[in-house]
C-alpha cells in the first residue's frame, strides 16, 4: 500500500503585498505551479508560511484559498502545532477538516519537554486528530530533539501517527526509525539538502522549501530517488546543492521569498520578526537561480 505522503511535498509560503496583506492571487498561482510541476502534496500553515504572524482569520482565509485552488487534486496537510497540547486539541476540534488529508504537528518549542513529555503530548494530539498525523522534529527551532526511540514509541501507541518530518540532521536517528518503526510509519526529510540521503536509507520523500520556486526539479529529484534511480537523483541534487544552502544562510523564509521574487512568483516581503535577506545574499541567490531555471 502506497503511503499517502510518499514523494515531494511543499511547505507553502504565504505571499504578501506591499501593504503587508496576503496576496491571494499569488498564492493561487503558487499552488497551481506546484501541482502542474509534479509535486505530490501541499503543506499549509507551516513555519515557512510565517503562520505565527498570521491572525486566525488570515489562517482560515489562506487554507480556504489553497483548498479551492487545489480542488482535491493532491493531498493537503495542515500545520497544527504549539507548545500546549490542550490548546492544540481545542484548535483541532474547532477546525474544518473537509479536504484536509493530514496534520503536521511540531514538537513543543521553548518549554523543552522531556522525552516522556513528548510522548504524552503527541498521544493527546493524535487522540484528537480526525486525520493522519505527521510528527515534526526540528531541534534547531524548538530547542528539543525527539529521539528515535521516542518517535517510534509514539507511532506504536498512536496508529494515526503515520510519519515524521525529520529535520534533526542526525543520520543514525533516521536509520533507527526506518529500521525499528512500526509498519506504515515513514520518515520524511524536513531538509531539502538531506532528502536524497534520507531516501537512500529508507525515507519516503521530503517536505520542501525549495519547491516553492523550483517544483519541477525538486519533484523530479524525489521521484528519481524513490524509484531508486540514484544516478539521476544525484545529478539533480548536485545541481541544486549550492542553492539549497544559499536559501537558508540568513534564515527561512527570507531566502525563499527573495528567490520567488527573482523568479517572478511573489514579492520579497516577509512579516516581522522575519527580515529580508541582505543584498549580497540576494545577488548570490539570483546568480545561482539563473543557472537552474
Amino acid at each position: 500500500m502506497t503511503h499517502p505522503f510518499k514523494g515531494a511535498g511543499v511547505a507553502l509560503v504565504t505571499p504578501f503585498k506591499e501593504d503587508n496583506s496576503i496576496d491571494f492571487n499569488a498564492l493561487e498561482n503558487i499552488v497551481e505551479d506546484q501541482i502542474s510541476n509534479g509535486m505530490d502534496y501541499l503543506v499549509a500553515l507551516g513555519t515557512t508560511a510565517e503562520t505565527p504572524t498570521l491572525s486566525l482569520e488570515e489562517q482560515k482565509e489562506v487554507v480556504a484559498c489553497i483548498k479551492a485552488k487545489n480542488d482535491k487534486r493532491v493531498p493537503l496537510v495542515l500545520g497544527v502545532g504549539g507548545n500546549d497540547p490542550y490548546k492544540i486539541m481545542l484548535h483541532i476540534q474547532a477546525t474544518d477538516f473537509s479536504d484536509i488529508d493530514g496534520i503536521l504537528s511540531v514538537t513543543p518549542y521553548y518549554n523543552k519537554p522531556s522525552q516522556e513529555g513528548l510522548i504524552e503530548h503527541y498521544k493527546l494530539v493524535c487522540k484528537t486528530s480526525p486525520v493522519p498525523v505527521i510528527l515534526y522534529n526540528v531541534p534547531s527551532r524548538t530547542g528539543v530533539n525527539m529521539k528515535a526511540k521516542t518517535s517510534i514509541q509514539v507511532a506504536k501507541e498512536c496508529p494515526n501517527a503515520i510519519a515524521i518530518k525529520e529535520a534533526s540532521g542526525i543520520s543514525s536517528q533516521v536509520a533507527r526509525m526506518v529500521k525499528h518503526g512500526p509498519e506504515g510509519f515513514a520518515v520524511i526529510s524536513g531538509d531539502d539538502v538531506l532528502a536524497l540521503p534520507i531516501i537512500s536509507v529508507g525515507g519516503i520523500g521530503v517536505i520542501s522549501v525549495t519547491a516553492n520556486v523550483l517544483p519541477g526539479k525538486l519533484s523530479q529529484l524525489i521521484h528519481f530517488a524513490n524509484e531508486e534511480k540514484f544516478a539521476e537523483a544525484r545529478e539533480l541534487h548536485l545541481q541544486m546543492i549550492d542553492f539549497f544552502k544559499l536559501l537558508f544562510r540568513e534564515g527561512n523564509p527570507g531566502g525563499i521569498k527573495a528567490a520567488m521574487e527573482i523568479a517572478g512568483k511573489a514579492k520579497n516581503i516577509v512579516r516581522l520578526p522575519s527580515y529580508p535577506i541582505s543584498q549580497k545574499l540576494y545577488g548570490e541567490i539570483e546568480a545561482e537561480l539563473k543557472t537552474l531555471l
